[in-house]
């Protein structure tokens, strides 16, 4: 016979009194009841004023007296982290692989959880992980377009356990502005494509980049600002990397193939910046079935660096710090399991910058000649 929820609550009550901070995983399995029936005693009891909730944690009102030289429980005791990431993301994958070594020197198990490319596909995920008994979150959500990221913030901000987005930046001022980050400075990492590409002497460049994930928006929009204001720049465009790299594919399944060669004839461009690896050699085999040759008749520098090495011509490429941003994350998610340790758990909110680096491979030279002056952008 299910116990009643009052008599529970009174159990769950004099365990966090006797004991201190107690785990809401812990507690569960005591009291034979699923995590999510837990999480739910616990907010009822902090509504009521009876004790008070922390990062997966119970306390009592009055804060528990620790012997100074009590040291903080391993970080592997306890349930496991939940790791979210995109199905079929080379990218994301290498920064999964970063965390997962931080996690394992530490002793913390790996739940991960495969999102499919659908919207929305995140969230029954991460509610599922945690009914199982998650006592963290790692997640890089897909988020194709505004719409799809704006309405996960809601739901993420919500979760009662410590949340880390991985390459991710949301929204300043949304809900999750105060949420643990992780990313790529990928302005930085345009201008170093830029200012490389300028060096050799090029004026007229084209930034042809996908708009269907938060990086390519970030990469797309750090390069209109750059080449706007940039004193070696000429002329510049943006496209699209492939018809399809947009937030609803399906909607543009009609869409002409890109024609980077005719765009860069246009404009007298000499370079391209090309988004990302895969799009990037497709996109240089176009050039090169329209006799357009890289690096002699067009300088290319590829951005993400997963497989720009292995085309037939290896490619220049920005270089996101991928493992890094994965091992800071799985960093700043350890440092938040644990709640007897006020200096780890109840740390600063931070959002963090790691900056890529310029792999130099021979996709680009200095042009045969120079451009036409004239501040000219064209847009797509």
């Amino acid at each position: 016979m299910r116990e009643p929820a009052d008599r529970r609550r009174q159990r769950i009550l004099a365990a966090v009194q006797s004991r201190g901070a107690t785990r809401v995983t812990d507690l569960a399995a005591e009291l034979q009841v699923s995590v999510a029936t837990l999480r739910r005693d616990v907010e009822e009891l902090a509504r009521e004023g009876r004790l008070r909730r922390g990062h997966g944690v119970a306390r009592p009102l009055v804060p528990e007296a620790e012997p100074a030289d009590t040291p903080p429980p391993p970080s592997g005791d306890g349930g496991p982290v939940a790791v979210v990431v995109p199905e079929r993301h080379a990218y994301l994958y290498e920064a999964l692989h970063g965390a997962r070594t931080m996690f394992e020197e530490a002793g913390v198990r790996i739940a991960l959880h495969i999102a499919p490319p659908v919207p929305g596909a995140e969230q029954p995920l991460v509610e599922r992980a945690l009914a199982d008994g998650a006592r963290g979150l790692l997640i890089a959500p897909r988020w194709r377009g505004r719409d799809t990221e704006e309405a996960d913030y809601a739901w993420l901000s919500r979760l009662d356990v410590p949340v880390v987005l991985m390459e991710r930046k949301p929204r300043r001022g949304s809900a999750l502005h105060a949420v643990d980050t992780v990313c790529t400075d990928h302005w930085y990492g345009v201008r170093l494509a830029v200012d490389h590409l300028t060096g050799l002497g090029h004026r007229r460049i084209v930034l042809a980049a996908r708009d269907d994930s938060p990086t390519a928006r970030a990469v797309r929009a750090a390069f209109t600002e750059i080449a706007a204001d940039h004193p070696g720049v000429d002329k510049w465009a943006v496209t699209l990397s492939s018809p399809t790299a947009v937030p609803d594919p399906a909607a543009a399944a009609g869409n002409q193939p890109v024609d980077l060669p005719s765009l860069m004839a246009e404009l007298g461009a000499t370079a391209a910046v090309l988004h990302g690896d895969v799009d990037a050699l497709m996109l240089v085999q176009s050039l090169r079935d329209n006799g357009v040759r890289v690096p002699e008749d067009c300088s290319v520098i590829a951005y993400d660096d997963v497989v720009a090495a292995l085309g037939s011509t290896p490619l220049t490429a920005v270089s996101p710090p991928k493992a890094a941003v994965g091992r800071a994350a799985a960093e700043l998610l350890l440092r938040r399991l644990g709640p007897r340790d006020p200096g780890r758990a109840d740390a600063p909110v931070q959002r963090l910058d790691l900056l890529p680096v310029l792999k130099v491979r021979g996709s680009a030279q200095a042009p045969y000649a120079g451009t036409t002056p004239g501040a000219t952008p064209v847009t797509e």
